[in-house]
């Protein structure tokens, strides 16, 4: 397209873009463009003429002729020189869309300070851990077998929990009838045979996963066994630790002092952490723990088991208690991440919602399972298995 096809046609006089001619606007004609071309002009009516003024800005004429113009925010003129689309100012429409004026911003609300919450129902969760502690205590101290059965039943329902996970979010089909006898077997072994009952029982579960899962189709196989060994692993053949622990003369106090440590490890991380934590310990792991957690989690740990060793377990000595609170504090740390990683992995908060506040058993277990060989093995150390 030349610059003619955006000009006036001949004859008409027009001085420049949009402008007047020399005579003053035609009457009846229409300025030819992109927008009007000359075979339509006597069929549009004529554009009106808005008159400068500092109403709408408009600029001042420099040749000083006195002919009328548009103006105002719409139209504004054009150098001589300048071709249409060398100017945004060529496009009425496209004008009105420039530099608009600025909105002045509205007053906004100061933001209201958010009140720091601990991500939990307390209530729930301290009404819950009152009654797990209540029966804990009542069967450990009345009945040593009552107690061995408590421990048979969580690691069934932390069993099913578990399974149940991984066949959900993984597809995998660890065989829970197995696993679910071979655990609780494995509990009762470890308490009448003790160490070596237990690996024993540990090695029949871990057989009877692998002929059991025969039974189906040979796909996923070495998935599914590998997740079965595993989880009889984890959860009763750790758990057996505890059942070990109760065969001791003093075998009560030797696993309250294993229970009380682990609680107060887990109170002073969360609590310390929840009010002073700043620092992540391992935020892709689990974001919500801090390194101020971790230290209150040494400290409290440390200092009941100072007193737990003093005044509960035959034959032990303060000194010895700090060491222990501060081996239960890393082994229920590490448990917790343990657990927050297969956690991560299979795209879950909590393994189960059978305890309101808490989660799951396996929520509950977290710690404790890892913690339960430490504790075993340091007493053994310090005072013997007597």
């Amino acid at each position: 397209m030349n610059d003619s096809s955006w000009g006036a046609p001949p004859g008409t006089g027009q001085a420049g873009y949009w402008g007047a001619t020399e005579r003053g606007p035609v009457q009846g004609a229409a300025p030819a463009g992109p927008a009007y071309d000359a075979p339509e002009a006597q069929q549009t009516r004529p554009m009106p003429m808005v008159p400068d003024g500092p109403a709408y800005g408009g600029d001042q004429d420099d040749d000083d002729r006195g002919a009328a113009r548009l103006s105002g925010p719409l139209f504004r003129e054009r150098p001589p020189h300048a071709r249409p689309y060398d100017t945004p100012h060529a496009r009425p429409y496209e004008a009105a869309q420039q530099n608009p004026e600025p909105m002045p911003d509205a007053p906004q609300p100061a933001p209201q300070p958010q009140k720091k919450s601990a991500g939990r129902d307390l209530s729930a969760a301290i009404g819950v851990g009152v009654g797990l502690g209540v029966v804990i205590v009542a069967s450990l101290f009345v009945v040593k077998a009552v107690f061995v059965g408590v421990i048979a039943v969580a690691v069934v329902v932390g069993l099913w929990e578990l399974t149940k996970r991984l066949e959900e979010r993984k597809a995998i089909k660890a065989p829970l009838v197995p696993l679910a006898l071979g655990g609780a077997a494995m509990v009762v072994a470890g308490y009448v045979r003790g160490a070596e009952g237990a690996w024993v029982a540990m090695a029949l579960t871990a057989l009877a996963v692998l002929v059991w899962r025969m039974t189906e189709p040979p796909e996923n196989y070495l998935k599914d066994v590998t997740a079965g060994v595993f989880a009889a692993f984890y959860v009763p053949f750790l758990a057996t630790f505890v059942a070990m622990m109760l065969t001791a003369d003093d075998g009560a106090w030797r696993v309250l002092t294993f229970l009380l440590l682990t609680v107060v490890s887990d109170t002073g991380a969360y609590a310390v952490g929840w009010r002073f934590g700043k620092h992540k310990l391992a935020p892709r792991i689990s974001p919500g723990k801090t390194r101020e957690g971790l230290l209150g989690a040494v400290s409290f740990a440390m200092v009941a088991g100072a007193l737990c060793m003093e005044f509960l377990i035959d034959d032990g000595a303060w000194w010895q208690g700090l060491l222990l609170g501060l081996a239960v504090a890393a082994s229920a740390t590490l448990g917790d991440l343990g657990e927050s990683m297969i956690k991560r992995d299979l795209g879950i908060k909590d393994m189960g919602t059978l305890l309101p506040g808490h989660g799951g058993i396996m929520d509950r277990l977290d710690s404790l399972l890892p913690t339960a060989p430490v504790v075993w093995l340091l007493l053994v150390l310090f005072v013997g298995s007597g």
